[in-house]
């Protein structure tokens, strides 16, 4: 505190406040502050129904990534599993021959179809099984695809049913196109 002495300015350590203590009591219990500190059962259902829908969302999209991802491990690893299996009876039955490079020798026409490719499987061919594995290999992607149609057709998301749709045109389009 400072205190003026005459001509002089000085300062002392003195303290001259006091502490005053004023309760505070709500007049009006139906204040909004009232209604603020206690919600009402109608909010808290809007929330926690907000909350379980995005929690619900969340485990939904989880899943499907879950599903997904397995389905491209596994089919990977099947086909792989059937080119190899395929590769290597090719190899222990055709391994000795001469190769003749001077002439290209297409794949026979038995093994240009997948009804083709399941019959020569069947009928015991080497090259059916490799053939087969790629096909397996081709399917994958576009079971992934379907996959993902039937999930967002399921969940109503109208804009990715329209997208994977298309995509899905474009993928059956490029394999058909190839016979017509």
């Amino acid at each position: 505190m400072f205190k003026l002495n005459s001509n002089q300015l000085s300062t002392s350590v003195q303290s001259d406040s006091r502490v005053i203590t004023l309760p505070l009591q709500l007049q009006n219990a139906n204040s909004d502050i009232n209604a603020l500190t206690k919600p009402s059962l109608e909010t808290t259902d809007i929330y926690v129904d907000t909350e379980n829908q995005q929690s619900q969302i969340i485990q939904n999209l989880h899943l499907l990534n879950i599903l997904l991802s397995n389905l491209l491990k596994y089919g990977v690893l099947l086909a792989s599993s059937m080119v190899l299996f395929g590769g290597i009876l090719y190899l222990l039955q055709h391994g000795a021959e001469p190769v003749d490079y001077q002439f290209f020798h297409g794949e026979p026409s038995e093994l240009r179809s997948p009804t083709g490719v399941v019959t020569a499987v069947l009928s015991g061919s080497r090259c059916g099984i490799i053939q087969l594995g790629l096909l397996v290999l081709i399917a994958t992607p576009i079971l992934r695809v379907v996959v993902s149609l039937l999930v967002f057709v399921k969940q109503r998301n109208w804009i990715y049913v329209t997208i994977t749709t298309l995509v899905l045109t474009a993928l059956i389009y490029s394999l058909v196109g190839a016979y017509y």
